[in-house]
């Protein structure tokens, strides 16, 4: 007993005990955090796959039967009371549970809402009929329903069986013509009224100039006599695409009985997921997927696609690299090349670490106080007084975002730099200055290679932690829903004052302040763990570009 005693004393003073403890709470993390990227990749990607449609009639006790068709999203066990106690005509003397389905049944316009709760054991007869129709609307969501019959111009072009492919005929004929139509809108007629909007604010500098004289109001007339001739002609073709656009239409009929007719011009796509087999719905599966990533989003971003959050997540982030790095790591090489080390330096370093523990949202309001209406209203002021009273870097935009994410990740930089600074050895800086080298030079050619490893550490971190903010963004350049994208074909091609979509603040406004939550709540998932691929991505390609710096001058270090 005695020796088993001085055998445990002797192995837990060895070292070996925390050695599992630290291999125990790693492979708890790893698994946790896996466990979270499943989660969530299975509620978000599973929402994008064509689930089967069940039509089936539903009688609540006492009520008269009714048939109902949708998508099966959520089932759940809950208590006989609890359904009792909200109303249902329940017997509380049966089973414990009872078996709740939330159904995707679409029709908005007809029920009032796209999900219904329904008593699983109230439901009969369930049958997914292979013509049930699934139609996704550019406005009111789904349609579920049947085909009757396909318009042109109110006259009857088919029906029946033959109605399915010109429906899908005509439904790609609308999709080119709305491709076209948001080209003519976004990129003919936009530069048209970026044209005359340069020439307003050009007008009004020459006035307060005092150099609006004849011949150049006479030349802003005829440039902008030009730019309205132009838009004359695109308004015809307009008028056109329009009218192109409102000649289809299609009778369906609820599963209910109810029939109506909706113009193509509203429909998206049209699909029958109970006729398509395994093949179809991977196909279907990974053109939804794509339209995610690509579209712009739609009835208040719970459909559609996010494209413009990506961009204006990566765009901020590589501009925000672009502003830390170098402040970041000048701050760094004057605190340990170049400051006295003395009080004043460990204040300033206290101080440094101090800010990385700063709340977000307080960036955020400096941002807003600062950048926006004190730098931002001072450029407006001095460089676009014609502007005036509409702010045009005194508003927040792109720029100051970036700006206050730089604010909040500078310091992580700054400290990660001046430990790759301190870790350099130094003989080799004594030796660059012993072969004649000046300390620029040794700075400049040695030092600084041989920390850029560290560098792009700080970098790695400053993005990490500055791409997934969204308290600070919120107050300082980002929206719920951006008109357009921050680059164009419009001078000066980069719109630093333009507000931007950012996918982290997406997350939020779906899943808080979204009217419709149990169609936003998929999206919440996909979004998460797109931000999450995003954040990766641009963190593994400054892994690699760190790696590669560390071996080139591993020599150097030796």
């Amino acid at each position: 007993m005695k020796r088993k005693e001085q055998n445990f004393k002797s192995w837990f003073k060895s070292g070996a005990p925390w050695v599992w403890m630290t291999a125990g709470g790693v492979s708890i993390a790893v698994i946790m955090t896996i466990g979270l990227l499943a989660v969530i990749a299975v509620r978000g990607l599973g929402h994008f796959w064509p689930a089967d449609v069940v039509e089936a009639h539903y009688q609540v006790p006492g009520e008269a039967a009714r048939v109902m068709a949708g998508e099966l999203v959520q089932e759940e066990q809950v208590p006989r009371a609890r359904l009792a106690a909200a109303g249902l005509p329940v017997d509380v003397k049966g089973g414990e549970f009872m078996t709740r389905e939330l159904y995707k049944v679409g029709n908005r316009e007809v029920y009032g809402a796209d999900f219904s709760w329904v008593v699983a054991e109230w439901l009969s007869q369930p049958r997914t009929p292979e013509s049930l129709l699934v139609m996704e609307r550019r406005e009111w969501g789904n349609f579920y329903g049947y085909l009757l019959n396909v318009k042109q111009d109110g006259q009857l072009v088919a029906e029946g069986e033959a109605a399915w492919a010109e429906l899908q005929a005509r439904i790609s004929r609308v999709d080119e013509l709305h491709a076209q139509l948001v080209r003519l809108e976004k990129k003919d007629i936009g530069r048209i009224n970026h044209g005359l909007e340069r020439l307003r604010l050009e007008s009004r500098k020459l006035e307060l100039d005092g150099r609006l004289d004849a011949a150049a109001q006479a030349d802003l007339d005829a440039r902008r006599a030009e730019l309205d001739a132009q838009y004359k002609g695109l308004e015809s073709e307009l008028i056109d695409l329009n009218q192109q656009l409102a000649r289809d239409s299609v009778t369906v009929k609820t599963v209910d009985g109810r029939e109506q007719v909706i113009a193509l011009s509203k429909v998206v796509r049209a699909y029958q997921p109970n006729a398509m087999g395994v093949g179809a719905k991977i196909g279907f599966y990974f053109a939804k997927l794509w339209e995610f990533l690509s579209d712009e989003p739609r009835e208040a971003n719970t459909e559609g696609g996010i494209f413009p959050a990506i961009f204006g997540t990566v765009m901020m982030t590589l501009i925000m690299a672009v502003i830390v790095t170098p402040f970041g790591v000048l701050a760094a090489i004057y605190l340990r090349e170049y400051a006295k080390q003395g009080v004043m330096t460990r204040i300033i370093r206290i101080a440094v670490n101090n800010l990385a523990g700063v709340p977000a949202i307080v960036y955020g309001v400096f941002g807003l106080g600062f950048f926006v209406y004190v730098l931002g209203g001072s450029i407006d002021r001095l460089f676009f007084p014609e502007a005036a009273p509409a702010p045009t870097f005194g508003t927040p935009g792109l720029l100051w975002a970036s700006l206050t994410l730089a604010i909040l990740a500078v310091p992580v930089v700054i400290v990660a730099t001046e430990e790759g600074l301190a870790r350099i050895p130094r003989a080799l800086r004594e030796g660059s200055l012993a072969l004649g080298a000046t300390k620029a030079e040794t700075l400049w050619k040695v030092v600084l290679p041989m920390a850029s490893p560290a560098m792009m550490t700080g970098l790695i971190l400053a993005v990490a932690r500055a791409a997934g903010e969204v308290a600070p963004l919120m107050l300082v350049g980002v929206v719920k829903l951006a008109p357009a994208l921050p680059v164009s074909g419009n001078y000066p091609y980069l719109h630093l004052d333009q507000k931007i979509m950012h996918l982290g603040f997406h997350i939020y406004d779906v899943g808080f302040q979204s009217p419709n939550v149990e169609a936003a709540r998929p999206l919440v998932y996909a979004t998460a763990l797109l931000l999450v691929l995003v954040i990766a991505t641009l963190n593994l390609s400054a892994v690699y570009i760190r790696n590669h710096l560390r071996e080139k001058y591993k020599a150097l270090d030796s």
